[in-house]
């Protein structure tokens, strides 16, 4: 075997391992605290009084007009000069829920007003309240329009917690710049965790496209009705 393929088949547990144990339950846990955030953001937007309103436009408005990496410096190494300090993984984490919550809440958003206003009055003339429209009626049909932008954003994600590594935590993208270090072979390690990333990202987009289909099914084509 040539060394350098010896090498990458040497690293590629590590690299596994960094993937397994840290990188795939920090990509889960953002997004699951993301998507939570970002719909209690999308439903104040839209129905919440003004006040609350204002400051979730803030919160929006600074996360999405800020990139990720100085955020993530803000919390890990800006905070505790006022006292508040988190270890590695929680600041890694709260900077990613921060992040994905703002981008989804505005998905969310868009998705839950591009459900027309017919299906709030047929809701409620059956007798429901906002709170069971919205969970029966509403959410369903506007979850049918977020999947897309919202599988896109969790792709996204994957590989956006190689910047968890400038926070010490031990990802595969950290796990990678170790190895490198000892090795003295950057290319060569950067490329297979490059391709190990290519690799997840490639079977998700396949889920995805899976998991749209399955939706389509269920939608009447157009002009269906006439």
């Amino acid at each position: 075997m040539p060394p350098w393929l010896q090498l990458m088949a040497d690293s590629l547990p590590s690299l596994l391992y960094a993937g397994l144990v840290f990188t795939v339950p920090l990509t889960l846990l953002s997004f699951a605290g993301g998507l939570a955030l970002g719909l209690a953001v999308a439903l104040i937007r839209l129905f919440g009084p003004r006040p609350l309103v204002l400051l979730v436009r803030g919160y929006s408005w600074l996360v999405r007009g800020t990139p990720l990496l100085v955020q993530l410096f803000v919390i890990f190494y800006g905070l505790p000069r006022v006292g508040i300090v988190f270890d590695p993984f929680p600041a890694a984490l709260l900077g990613f829920v921060l992040s994905v919550g703002a981008y989804t809440s505005e998905v969310i958003r868009a998705a839950i007003s591009s459900v027309p206003k017919a299906q709030w009055e047929a809701a409620y003339s059956l007798g429901m309240s906002w709170s069971q429209a919205m969970r029966r009626t509403i959410l369903p049909q506007a979850g049918r329009v977020a999947v897309p932008p919202l599988a896109n954003s969790f792709i996204s994600l994957v590989k956006d917690t190689s910047l968890a590594a400038v926070l010490t935590v031990p990802e595969m993208f950290q796990a990678a710049q170790r190895i490198a270090a000892t090795t003295y072979e950057p290319l060569l390690l950067y490329l297979e965790t490059a391709l190990i990333y290519l690799l997840l990202s490639t079977v998700l987009t396949w889920l995805q496209e899976r998991l749209e289909k399955r939706f389509d099914r269920h939608v009447a084509p157009v002009g269906a009705a006439s």
